[in-house]
């Protein structure tokens, strides 16, 4: 039998991981709440830059607005990765986070118009498919992806090495390799991500308060995921 001090400091202990699951449920929600208000932005700038004939032809004739949003989009990802007081601080975090995602959604609105329609529907379906299914096995596997943050970033140095190489070479053939590898290796980063997310069990987690940045690595990967996808697809069927 349990001592009355034992019993309280089980109930205690009892209390305290259902007060912690508890915070961790609240923030998982509010992080997917976050990326699907991200990427329903994001397909709205698609859909615009694909059928809206006027906005795909200012911007096929105005290049300097995509180097613009480049630019935006480059310093909000530094201030909202390194800037934590700032990714804390509502509602500073939430317009920060808005103005990269409009940012990113003009982006890539711009580079899907030059594709066919077809293809980047296809690559939508396909990233749609893949990151549904990567999350899913990122919730219900046993192995921690956590523990695996150098390798995966050593994996993306090579990748820029290898994109490098292949502007410097450039074919159809070394383009469609690097595509898929790029794929594949943010395919990882998003079970990865998912992981950090969760939490419980595994050796790395992000902390509750960083919702702002755990919605961002997310969004960023299925977005590298959607770029490197619809790459592959309009390159093999080019």
């Amino acid at each position: 039998m349990y001592s009355g001090t034992d019993q309280d400091t089980v109930f205690g202990d009892s209390n305290f991981a259902f007060s912690e699951k508890t915070i961790r449920h609240a923030f998982i929600r509010k992080v997917f709440a976050i990326l699907m208000v991200q990427l329903a932005i994001t397909v709205g700038f698609i859909s615009l830059f694909m059928f809206e004939r006027n906005v795909k032809e200012y911007s096929q004739k105005h290049p300097e607005m995509w180097w613009i949003a480049f630019a935006m989009t480059f310093i909000l990802l530094i201030v909202l990765t390194c800037c934590s007081d700032f990714r804390r601080r509502w509602p500073l975090n939430i317009i920060l986070l808005s103005l990269f995602t409009i940012c990113e959604g003009f982006m890539l609105g711009s580079v899907a118009s030059l594709y066919k329609t077809d293809d980047v529907l296809i690559a939508v379906g396909i990233c749609t498919g893949v990151c549904f299914a990567l999350m899913v096995f990122a919730m219900q596997t046993k192995w921690d992806f956590t523990a695996m943050g150098g390798i995966l970033f050593v994996c993306v140095v090579i990748l820029m090495i290898f994109g490098i190489v292949a502007i410097c070479i450039p074919g159809k053939v070394i383009s469609l390799i690097y595509a898929s590898l790029g794929a594949l290796i943010f395919s990882c980063y998003l079970v990865f991500d998912t992981q950090l997310m969760m939490g419980g069990k595994h050796k790395y987690s992000i902390s509750p308060e960083e919702y702002i940045f755990a919605a961002l690595n997310l969004y960023l990967d299925i977005i590298n995921i959607f770029m490197y996808i619809l790459a592959l697809v309009g390159g093999s069927r080019n």
